[in-house]
């Protein structure tokens, strides 16, 4: 089965341990029609070795370590004197999303490659939030009481059955994700070729403040992408090493939002 989150990628098919079927891949016998070439049947890369399943409890131990990892990276880069740690931002994120991208692609679950993800990308966290916050005093605070809010408010829908993650709602969301990304690629070069604010979607004006918004719905519907991840693996005997992916996808998602509503805020502030 393919994830439903592109942080993901094919890992959540291949990490099953076949305590249901032969396969995450695989089907029952009498489900769906038979396909000649299922790219998702590969072998599982931990199904010989898993020894034991993953569990909610593994979910929100990893997931609480990788955010702690962040969080002491981002704080170890906003201690630094002065403005040392501008000059982290840069090569950190460079070489967080090139790590991001391998751990996607080659399906890594485990926590040096989650761990050091945080690491890189919590340097970058520091020194951009330390840039934003002193243009604009407390703006940080604000931007985390409006993560954590998102969050709980979405953990809550999702709990609650309000909103039910259907293969609709997954194609809308992805969808809606990757136009999102090509149109901040594509303002990011309209910026460097013609100069200026590029299509003026991080201009500070109301197309910037609309697309923010949109962004962060994206990112918000998302989150619930990956909780429905997470309890799909466990419903289907994924080994308790997956709970390292899951955490990626997380983490991944809840510093996009953050990013998000760090620059919507400073529009406000503005």
């Amino acid at each position: 089965m393919p994830s439903r989150n592109p942080a993901f990628g094919r890992g959540f098919a291949n990490a099953g341990n076949g305590s249901q079927y032969a396969g995450w891949g695989a089907q029952p016998q009498g489900y769906g029609a038979p396909a000649q070439y299922d790219p998702y049947a590969a072998p599982a890369p931990y199904a010989q070795t898993a020894t034991r399943y993953m569990t909610m409890d593994d979910v929100v131990t990893k997931t609480g370590i990788s955010f702690l990892v962040t969080v002491l990276s981002a704080a170890a880069v906003w201690a630094l004197p002065g403005y040392t740690g501008w000059g982290l931002a840069l090569p950190a994120a460079l070489v967080a999303f090139v790590l991001g991208l391998v751990i996607s692609f080659k399906q890594i679950a485990n926590p040096a490659a989650t761990l050091a993800y945080g690491l890189l990308y919590g340097a970058a966290l520091g020194a951009v939030s330390e840039a934003f916050n002193s243009i604009y005093p407390g703006i940080v605070m604000q931007a985390l009481i409006g993560t954590f809010g998102v969050f709980a408010g979405m953990l809550v829908v999702y709990k609650t059955g309000a909103i039910r993650v259907t293969p609709k709602l997954t194609r809308w969301v992805v969808g809606a994700a990757i136009g999102a990304v090509v149109l901040m690629f594509a303002n990011l070069i309209g910026a460097w070729i013609g100069g200026g604010d590029g299509l003026g979607l991080r201009s500070g004006g109301p197309i910037a403040i609309v697309f923010s918004l949109v962004v962060i719905g994206i990112a918000a519907f998302m989150l619930l992408l990956d909780f429905d991840m997470a309890d799909e693996a466990i419903r289907r005997g994924a080994p308790a090493k997956f709970a390292w992916y899951i955490a990626f996808g997380l983490l991944v998602t809840v510093v996009w939002l953050y990013m998000e509503i760090l620059r919507l805020v400073s529009y406000f502030r503005d």
